[in-house]
């Protein structure tokens, strides 16, 4: 074999590998395709019902037929936060996003483009329903009450609306909805207003109940100490006057000692050790003790027919205190 047809069999070869090359192309699981050729849509479909070429390994015209891809899985849009005006003509500040995924790649080709157009296209819809859904509902249903039921609502309008450029939509959710800065100042401060006020309430009807339970406590001590003081007045009225009694049938039984016992505790109370002093006269009936063991004054002693000298009009007993 010559040289040149040896060459012109390489080339031949390498044609053929860079035709081959050129003419296969690959959809990963991912992906969905469009064939094009020249800007036309040349095929949308490798199977019966099923949009778009499906994931393997597709043949093209190379070099005429270009080929368009489209992800498969779910795309994430990010909405720019606007206002709204709620029924009840209360600004709020709304932070939603959409979820969708591309279901007919040829409409989707056709109408948008590619992602950065249905983007565009999702992004207008999804703000103008948001604003026509929540321009219906108050402020406290937007907030708390009816939240998931307008969310669900707006998911359903946008994906009706979206189904004509290819596009289903997920989800949509409300990231966020809240007042505009200023607005949400002064409602914190009227809500801080009203915990400081329900809490003054607490305190004043806590207050209120504490003096009620403190008074009730003052009675009861006033009404124990009284009953307290009145048993033990009773308790040492019996007690003196069994006293009594015992030293009345004491009294009775031997005058002489009972007198003598009662005369040593006042010699007991009255003669305390240390500097102690009393003015008495030597003759007082007080030491009639000291004069006569049998304790009988002078009058007991005195002959009879003898007068009996008067007491003094006074007699007093005083104890003296050191240095005066």
């Amino acid at each position: 074999m010559s040289a040149t047809l040896r060459t012109a069999l390489a080339a031949a070869a390498a044609v053929a590998v860079v035709v081959l090359f050129a003419s296969v192309f690959i959809v990963q699981q991912t992906q969905t395709a469009l064939v094009l050729r020249f800007g036309a849509v040349q095929q949308a479909s490798s199977a019966p019902g099923q949009p778009g070429i499906q994931p393997g390994l597709h043949f093209k015209v190379p070099l005429i037929d270009n080929v368009v891809y489209f992800d498969r899985r779910i795309l994430d849009l990010d909405l720019p936060v606007q206002e709204v005006i709620a029924s009840d003509q209360k600004r709020l500040v709304v932070d939603a996003y959409a979820r969708y995924r591309i279901i007919d790649p040829l409409r989707f080709y056709q109408t948008v483009n590619g992602v950065p157009g249905a983007n565009n296209r999702l992004g207008s819809i999804t703000n103008s329903t948001v604003r026509s859904v929540l321009a219906d509902a108050t402020f406290t249903g937007i907030v708390r009450t009816e939240r998931d039921a307008l969310t669900r609502r707006i998911a359903g309008e946008v994906n009706s609306a979206a189904r004509g450029i290819g596009v289903e939509v997920v989800d949509v959710r409300l990231r966020r909805v809240d007042l505009p800065e200023q607005n949400s100042q002064a409602v914190f401060q009227r809500m801080q207003t009203e915990r400081q006020r329900e809490a003054t309430d607490i305190r004043a009807q806590g207050s209120q109940i504490a003096q009620g339970i403190r008074a009730r406590a003052d009675r009861d001590v006033a009404v124990i100490l009284a009953e307290a003081n009145r048993t033990s007045e009773e308790n040492r009225g019996r007690g003196d006057a069994e006293r009594n009694r015992i030293l009345a049938e004491a009294y009775g039984k031997d005058p002489g000692f009972f007198s003598f016992y009662r005369t040593m505790q006042a010699y007991e109370a009255g003669l305390k050790p240390g500097d102690t002093r009393m003015v008495l006269s030597p003759d007082s009936e007080f030491f009639r003790f000291f004069n006569d063991a049998a304790g009988r004054g002078r009058s007991d002693k005195a002959p009879s027919g003898t007068p009996t000298p008067q007491p003094p009009a006074s007699t007093s007993s005083t104890a003296a205190v050191p240095g005066q």
